[in-house]
């Protein structure tokens, strides 16, 4: 018996990135990853491939499967193929959208339903167990999975609050990468007291505020250049920020400043792609 299932869910930005204080906030981008799970009686084994990332690392998405079935009590193998809109390793949450897409594809595969929350709380594991993210990364899981804005206590695992809002999202992605796993995590640790005042500001839903306090802070910890934000900010931008643990920026703008945006940063002299998105407030599904 041979069984096939599908699914997609998104890319994210940050707001608040949750390293220094294990409370975060982001929001869901309308760039997705597709997960292809298909399962067998033949096998106990399962295997995994990323579509143009030969030789990538495929222990995340393994272990979603692994998880799915555990849960279930099933005892089948077979393989998972995901492909993505959304850079690797850019702090563009691809983990957490990879993590989604494979549960919910192996959902699809059994024929069985979970409450959202458990499908999410099932990748943030599978996230910690490939030892892809520190904090576990619910606020960046739960924006790739339920879209618009949310906010998050990782620590305690509660998705505080979720709001919508309708922006276009301009995204720098210069040619390297970057892995939360390899973040300097003392020196996030010391910006703190200043993190936990842009988290306020997020559940005052000052999101453009919040996460622009949020680059400056988090360029300055981890190493990052401030230059881009600053082009931004010369514009009107009023919310820019350094995306997870870099190397990727992104921007919240409205319509009118979109086009201007994506000609500085395309012209910035620093190699790299600039995306046109904006913020996906219906989250993930079936295909």
């Amino acid at each position: 018996m041979t069984l096939t299932g599908h699914a997609y869910a998104l890319g994210a930005g940050t707001i608040i990135n949750a390293i220094a204080t294990w409370k975060g906030a982001a929001f869901g981008v309308d760039l997705k990853t597709f997960a292809d799970v298909e399962l067998t009686n033949n096998s106990s084994k399962i295997s995994g491939t990323i579509e143009n990332v030969p030789q990538g690392d495929t222990t995340l998405i393994e272990r979603s499967v692994e998880l799915v079935l555990e849960h279930f009590d099933i005892e089948m193998g077979g393989n998972v193929h995901t492909s993505s809109e959304v850079p690797l390793a850019s702090g563009l949450k691809s983990s957490s959208a990879a993590a989604n897409a494979t549960i919910l594809a192996t959902l699809d595969a059994i024929g069985e339903t979970m409450e959202p929350m458990d499908a999410v709380h099932l990748g943030v594991r599978a996230a910690k167990d490939a030892g892809v993210t520190i904090t576990g990364a619910l606020d960046d899981a739960c924006a790739s999975f339920f879209g618009g804005i949310v906010v998050t206590d990782n620590r305690k695992n509660e998705l505080i609050k979720r709001t919508e809002k309708e922006m276009d999202v301009i995204i720098f992605a210069p040619d390297r990468q970057s892995f939360s796993s390899q973040t300097n995590v003392h020196n996030s640790e010391l910006i703190a007291p200043w993190v936990d005042m842009a988290y306020e500001l997020a559940l005052e839903e000052e999101y453009e505020k919040a996460m622009t306090l949020n680059g400056f802070l988090y360029c300055g910890a981890l190493g990052f250049s401030t230059d881009i934000m600053m082009e931004a900010l010369k514009i009107g931008v009023k919310g820019v920020s350094l995306s997870g643990t870099g190397p990727a920026y992104s921007a919240l703008v409205d319509k009118g400043l979109a086009n201007e945006l994506i000609k500085i940063w395309a012209e910035f002299g620093t190699t790299g792609k600039v995306i046109n998105t904006k913020i996906n407030n219906e989250g993930l599904m079936k295909l």
